[in-house]
C-alpha cells in the first residue's frame, strides 16, 4: 500500500489510465480476430476492408501511446502476411 499521498494519487492516477487504455486495446484486439476471420473465410475484399481498418485501429493505438509502436507494426505486418497469402491462392 502506498505510504505517501504522492503514492495514493499515482495509484488512483494509474486506475484511470488503465481502464481508459482497456477498451481501447480491447477494440484493436477486436478488429483484429475480425480480420484474420475474414482472411480465413476467404472473402478477398472483405478481408482487405478489415485488414485496412485493423491497421488504422492498431497505428491509432500506437500514435496515443496505449502500445509500443514496434508491437503495432509487428501486428500490422503479420496480418499483411496472412492477407497475401490468401490471396496468392
Amino acid at each position: 500500500m502506498p505510504t505517501t499521498k504522492t503514492a495514493e494519487k499515482e495509484m488512483r492516477v494509474a486506475e484511470r489510465r488503465k481502464t481508459r487504455n482497456k477498451t481501447s486495446r480491447s477494440q484493436v484486439k477486436t478488429e483484429v480476430t475480425k480480420a484474420e476471420a475474414l482472411i480465413a473465410a476467404g472473402n478477398t475484399e472483405a478481408a482487405k476492408a478489415g485488414v485496412k481498418s485493423a491497421i488504422s485501429a492498431l497505428d491509432k493505438e500506437a500514435e496515443k501511446g496505449k502500445s509500443h509502436a514496434n508491437a503495432a507494426a509487428r501486428k500490422k505486418s503479420r496480418l499483411m502476411k496472412k492477407l497475401n497469402k490468401a490471396s496468392t491462392k
